[in-house]
């Protein structure tokens, strides 16, 4: 199964690693599997090791906590407390540490943590923490697809962006409405 990377920042594609919230949801991360292929897919290190059981389910309930804390906050309200202590246990654990290596193309960014996963947890919660509380949580939106629950940083110049991407769910909307009109017009 594919991951959607198309939010604009890391702790936001996380959450869309539970597909469809506000239809028939699926999970996108079955196993423990899953959990690395996303960590390595979304870049936070190349391998992401062992994942185990509770790694997933770790994952499962921070991802729940950032989409709660980060609704609540677009929508104006304050975060329940059991969401910001779990975003707060998350991020206050060591993260994947940045490492300097030289390719044959100059200098690189690597990462380095002893169990990658909670580490990588932790680089996504430090990312949520930092745009919940900064000025970017207003450009953050869900997508206009009733079908779809993807939320997304608007980084378009006039801030008018309704879809998490016009390959998705912008182009169906296009579709269903020429289609519309089509069939109003015979």
């Amino acid at each position: 199964m594919a991951f959607p990377f198309i939010s604009g920042r890391v702790c936001l594609d996380f959450t869309a690693t539970l597909g469809k919230r506000h239809a028939a949801a699926f999970e996108r991360l079955p196993d423990p599997a899953a959990l690395g292929r996303w960590i390595a897919e979304a870049g936070l290190h190349p391998e992401p090791g062992e994942v185990t059981p509770s790694d997933l389910a770790q994952a499962r309930l921070l991802r729940e906590a950032l989409y709660r804390v980060v609704r609540a906050v677009m929508d104006g309200s304050m975060p329940d407390p059991s969401d910001i202590a779990e975003v707060n246990a998350a991020s206050g654990r060591p993260d994947l540490a940045p490492l300097l290596a030289l390719t044959d193309s100059g200098p690189a960014l690597r990462r380095q943590a002893a169990h990658v996963a909670p580490a990588a947890l932790a680089t996504v919660a430090r990312d949520a923490v930092m745009l919940v509380t900064g000025p970017l949580i207003e450009r953050v939106k869900e997508c206009a697809n009733p079908g779809c629950s993807l939320l997304f940083l608007d980084d378009s110049q006039a801030r008018r962006r309704r879809w998490c991407s016009m390959e998705r769910c912008g182009n169906l909307a296009k579709i269903a409405g020429y289609r519309s009109r089509s069939r109003a017009t015979h």
